[in-house]
């Protein structure tokens, strides 16, 4: 198992995401009933997180979970000392010693999140017991790591009330999935590709780049856009303008919004990109589309 490089650990690694919510929204937050009971205060993704890790001799002011999709890193929790591999998941609990980093031969890549609230601390200790210690292995770790992003996308969206329970929501259920795994029956779960599929749904319509997507479901990029190719016929890129133009789509049909508003609803901050993006599909405008359905 490596040890942590002396010295202080480089952050930032090509294709991360992370969110930080500010200090003073955190405080405000934690005087909300209902945000104040499940508060996610950090959330991110590290690809290949080389020379990643930390050391907090007095813990962390949150509760941490990782979920670890590729790759290799070490947790101490305590005294006890655990490797991680992929799938492997960690919780640890706020105010105790710890110190985790990536392996120096092959770095973990690594989705996270950081938590605090009245209910917190009660959900860590809940999962820990349930998965049989601060360190399990999820045979599966695709779906965690899923809710993580949608932490993070919630997170981005808007640092609104709404934004926060959304993101509470995602890491009380990503609690869950690590609680849960040591309940579930043996067998073969769903393909890289079932789950691939599945995380983009569930997103839709914000965009889920093909780097993290491949590191979600333990496949690299270029395998992932070869199975999207050969089972379903698009990129994974494609398949997400697809998701994109089906719910444009329905705003189009169900609805009386402009097309400015429904092209923002679709994922799309320019009306103009969405309406060449949309005609190039439907081989009609969004103007037209709807005229066709009202038959003006």
């Amino acid at each position: 198992m490596d040890e942590p490089t002396a010295g202080p650990v480089r952050d930032g690694f090509a294709g991360q995401r992370m969110f930080v919510v500010p200090r003073p929204v955190v405080d405000a937050a934690l005087a909300h009933p209902v945000a104040g009971k499940l508060l996610v205060t950090d959330a991110g993704y590290f690809p290949h997180a080389a020379r990643h890790g930390r050391s907090r001799p007095r813990g962390a002011r949150e509760q941490i979970l990782l979920v670890c999709t590729g790759g290799e890193g070490w947790c101490r929790a305590g005294e006890a000392d655990f490797a991680v591999a992929r799938g492997g998941a960690v919780l640890l609990e706020a105010g105790v010693p710890h110190a985790y980093g990536a392996s120096k031969a092959d770095p973990w890549t690594l989705w996270w999140l950081h938590f605090t609230g009245s209910d917190a601390r009660d959900l860590v200790l809940g999962a820990r017991e349930a998965a049989g210690g601060p360190v399990t292995h999820l045979r599966d770790p695709a779906p965690v790591a899923s809710l993580v992003a949608q932490a993070v996308d919630a997170l981005d969206a808007g640092l609104t009330t709404a934004g926060l329970t959304r993101a509470a929501g995602a890491a009380w259920h990503a609690l869950a999935e690590v609680a849960a795994t040591g309940r579930r029956e043996p067998g073969p779960g769903p393909s890289p590709l079932e789950r691939a599929a599945a995380h983009l749904r569930s997103t839709a319509p914000r965009r889920t780049s093909v780097e993290a997507l491949a590191s979600m479901v333990g496949l690299s990029a270029s395998q992932l856009s070869a199975l999207f190719r050969e089972r379903i016929g698009v990129s994974p890129l494609q398949f997400q303008v697809g998701l994109r133009m089906a719910r444009a789509r329905e705003l189009l049909d169900g609805t009386d919004l402009a097309v400015g508003t429904v092209a923002r609803e679709s994922g799309y901050d320019d009306p103009m990109y969405f309406s060449r993006q949309f005609a190039r599909a439907h081989g009609t405008t969004p103007t037209g589309y709807r005229r066709r359905r009202t038959g003006a």
